[in-house]
C-alpha cells in the first residue's frame, strides 16, 4: 500500500485557529510526488453561471463573503464566492450554482437569492447587477 503524506502551508494552520466553530474550512487536496509538495501552476479559472457577469466585470470577487439574515423567521446565512461563480454554503458539502439555490438551502423555500444575499457593505447581489446594467447596457 502507498504512504499518503499531507503537506500544509502554514497560513493553513493560521487559518483553521482563527477559526470558530461555525465556520467552514475548505481544503484541496493534489496528487504528487517525492519529498517535496508539487510545483503547480494553476490553469486560470474562468467563473460561469449567473454570478460570471459580476464576476468578469470585476464587481464581485472569489473568496467575498455573503450573508442574509430573515428576522421573521429568525434564520441566518452564510456563502462564499468560489472562483467558478458558485456559492459554498456552511454546512453543505457541495457549492451551489446560482444565488437562489444556495439561499434555498438554507431557508427551505423557492427563493429570490439575488435579493436575499448581502455583500459586507450591505448591498445585495441585485444591486450590483443592477449598477452593472446601468454602467455596461450589454450585460
Amino acid at each position: 500500500m502507498p504512504t499518503v503524506s499531507l503537506h500544509f502551508d502554514p497560513s493553513v494552520f493560521a487559518h483553521l485557529a482563527r477559526a470558530t466553530g461555525d465556520d467552514t474550512v475548505h481544503l484541496t487536496l493534489s496528487l504528487g510526488g517525492g519529498d517535496e509538495p508539487p510545483a503547480v501552476t494553476p490553469s486560470p479559472v474562468v467563473p460561469h453561471g449567473p454570478l460570471a457577469g459580476l464576476m468578469q466585470a470585476g464587481r464581485l470577487n472569489p473568496g467575498t463573503e455573503l450573508n442574509f439574515y430573515q428576522r421573521r423567521a429568525n434564520r441566518r446565512g452564510r456563502a462564499v464566492v468560489t472562483a467558478e461563480g458558485q456559492l459554498i454554503v456552511d454546512g453543505h458539502a457541495s457549492p451551489f450554482p446560482s444565488p437562489s439555490k444556495a439561499a434555498e438551502a438554507i431557508t427551505g423555500n423557492v427563493i429570490n437569492g439575488w435579493t436575499l444575499w448581502h455583500l459586507p457593505d450591505g448591498r445585495t447581489l441585485d444591486d450590483l447587477r443592477r449598477e452593472l446594467r446601468r454602467n455596461d447596457p450589454q450585460h
